[in-house]
């Protein structure tokens, strides 16, 4: 089993917004806690188990950072601007009434959508990842402010991201996408 597939088949379709989702957590999940996306100051970690046929960005486990990576053309792009997940659940997750979220590509407001996993999926990720800390296949579900955007044309782009939970817990990522 690969990393991505990190706990079998999804109870819904990869490319659906659920599992665009889940494939994310997943995603983060098969990193360690010292290459992980989502720890990543730089971006240099970007392009880690990235699947074939869409670019996930990571958003922060609180607070600012500003990214540069590298982007094949040609790939959409899927992001949160603030998600939750829940390890060892049995149900669908509770939403966050108060969670905001905004994303602002090249200048340009996009909306963010809500999304949440109604069935919980396995998640087995690398040995201390942040999801679950463990490479034992756990389920998991998400809610969260969620995007996807159609591939970006070729060359430098900018894209802001930010979100919280309505009570004081935020995350803010600017990236500086470079598409080839």
């Amino acid at each position: 089993m690969s990393i991505l597939s990190g706990g079998g088949a999804l109870p819904y379709e990869s490319a659906s917004p659920e599992g665009l989702a889940a494939r994310w957590v997943r995603w983060v999940a098969g990193v360690g806690p010292f290459r992980n996306p989502v720890r990543d100051r730089s971006g240099r970690f970007a392009g880690l188990h990235q699947p074939d046929d869409v670019w996930f960005l990571a958003g922060t486990f609180g607070g600012e950072v500003r990214r540069r990576c590298v982007v094949p053309g040609g790939r959409p792009l899927f992001l949160p601007a603030f998600n939750i997940w829940s390890v060892g659940a049995e149900g669908p997750p509770e939403p966050v009434p108060d969670a905001f979220g905004h994303l602002v590509v090249d200048d340009v407001p996009t909306e963010v959508d809500v999304i949440a996993t109604p069935v919980p999926f396995a998640v087995a990720g690398a040995l201390l990842n942040p999801v679950t800390g463990t490479r034992q296949a756990v389920p998991v579900n998400v809610w969260g402010l969620w995007r996807r955007l159609d591939p970006l044309p070729a060359g430098s782009h900018s894209l802001h991201v930010s979100g919280g939970d309505g009570y004081g817990f935020t995350v803010e990522v600017t990236y500086r996408l470079d598409v080839v």
